[in-house]
């Protein structure tokens, strides 16, 4: 097979849960002998530590003769060629120039779309083969945790040959706006047992990963505040700006994290990881990969995370983001309107894990338990069979189903709402 992945969003390195995980898929693909290309963003901002992240995940620059060209950088990650435009327009041209001479088996379009640009053009480009991988519901066309509800982009991705969720509870939420249940395919992205299990012997911080407004830094800073005695720390990500860095230097008993090549190198130091997010989530990548090593999650009850919390504790109320201002920061997300919280179960929660030792020793192997028997029953190849298995899907409705839609566009409004009227009534006389 020939697999094209499509993102607006850096691969180059990969930043967030969704292009690892999509990364992760496309190496697997790539080392079963299935020829696969990225057409991804460029990384705009954070010059020095993209470097750093490219040379520490030995990430090889095309040679010469087809570096970058034409506002195009071309990089290669083993056998899969990733081709990176930072301008919009330049990257849908390339995704095009890419379907035409690649001539994919199948397009697979990330979720990280906002506006359904990439999804639009892999549907002219290669109708009937396009696979929407269903990563981040703020940027689904619909549904109402999305910033830009499209009906366009909804037909688009009711359209695809296959739509792919990494969780039963994101599945469900787009079965009921869409009217289609996704394929359920969770990436392999936790590595090889045996897990690193890290004793709390020495483990002396409370961390969070990519804080920003909708991940929940409110509380986050909260709570550092209220326990100026213990030890915070921050891995920034890509939600993460310049206003929060300086939020977050300003707490003597916090201390910003380096980008890592493992997150188990940030999770060797974590006592207790947090994850207050106040938008919705599809999932909870960062809780499974805490649990597996015995680091207890405080989480909020914001769609997936519960889901990925496997049914252990301190799985906590917030109240969600449900407004967006059309102000944009400097990554372009839109500023959230974040109401006030309740931090009093949180501060309890984090004062019981910080302080009573067998609750938390409980915690612990509780959550590494769980976290064991969900990542046993990971398939890494599921999503190559799953686009095996698949069959393009035809864009004409079938021949049949043409004649009757025509025979209905021609009666008159009357006449199909007395027709529509008489089937109603014909449906509850049988039933």
């Amino acid at each position: 097979m020939r697999i094209l992945l499509a993102a607006n969003a850096s691969y180059v390195p990969p930043r967030g849960g969704a292009t690892r995980s999509n990364i992760v898929w496309l190496d697997l693909a790539a080392a079963a002998g299935h020829q696969c290309r990225i057409v991804a963003a460029e990384l705009a901002y954070d010059r020095a530590g993209r470097l750093d992240q490219i040379r520490d995940e030995e990430i090889e620059v095309v040679p010469a003769e087809t570096e970058k060209q034409d506002g195009v950088e071309v990089v290669r990650r083993g056998s899969i060629l990733v081709f990176s435009a930072a301008d919009p327009g330049r990257r849908t041209r390339l995704l095009r120039d890419q379907i035409a001479s690649f001539r994919p088996d199948w397009v697979l379009v990330s979720s990280e779309d906002l506006g359904q640009v990439l999804l639009g053009e892999a549907a002219r480009g290669a109708p009937g083969r396009v696979v929407y991988l269903a990563h981040t519901p703020q940027l689904f066309p619909f549904g109402p945790a999305s910033w830009n509800p499209n009906p366009e982009g909804t037909a688009q991705v009711r359209a695809c040959a296959g739509v792919v969720a990494i969780g039963q509870h994101a599945a469900g939420y787009i079965e009921r706006q869409i009217g289609r249940r996704p394929a359920v395919i969770h990436p392999p992205i936790y590595g090889q047992p045996p897990f690193e299990k890290f004793s709390s012997a020495g483990k002396h911080l409370v961390t969070m990963i990519n804080p920003c407004a909708v991940k929940g830094i409110s509380i986050f800073l909260a709570l550092a505040a209220r326990f100026p005695q213990f030890s915070f720390a921050a891995l920034p990500g890509w939600g993460t700006t310049a206003a929060d860095r300086r939020a977050l230097q300003a707490l003597p008993n916090v201390r910003l994290l380096a980008n890592v090549k493992n997150i188990a190198q940030v999770l060797g130091d974590t006592r207790v990881l947090l994850m207050p997010s106040l938008w919705y989530e599809g999932f909870g990548l960062s809780v499974m990969e805490a649990m597996l090593c015995g680091v207890p999650v405080i989480a909020s009850d914001s769609g997936g995370l519960s889901e990925a919390k496997l049914g252990t504790r301190f799985v906590l109320p917030v109240r969600p983001i449900e407004r967006y201002l059309p102000v944009f920061d400097e990554h372009g997300l839109p500023a959230p309107v974040v109401p006030e919280q309740d931090v009093a179960p949180w501060a309890e929660a984090l004062e019981a894990l910080l302080t009573e030792r067998e609750l938390y020793q409980e915690e612990s192997e509780t959550s590494r338990e769980r976290a064991h028997r969900f990542v046993a029953g990971i398939q890494p190849g599921l999503l190559e069979e799953f686009l095996t298995s698949l069959a393009p899907r035809t864009t004409e409705p079938p021949a049949a189903r043409r004649g009757a839609e025509t025979g209905l566009a021609a009666l008159s409004p009357e006449k199909r709402a007395l027709l529509l009227e008489r089937l109603r009534s014909r449906r509850q006389a049988q039933g």
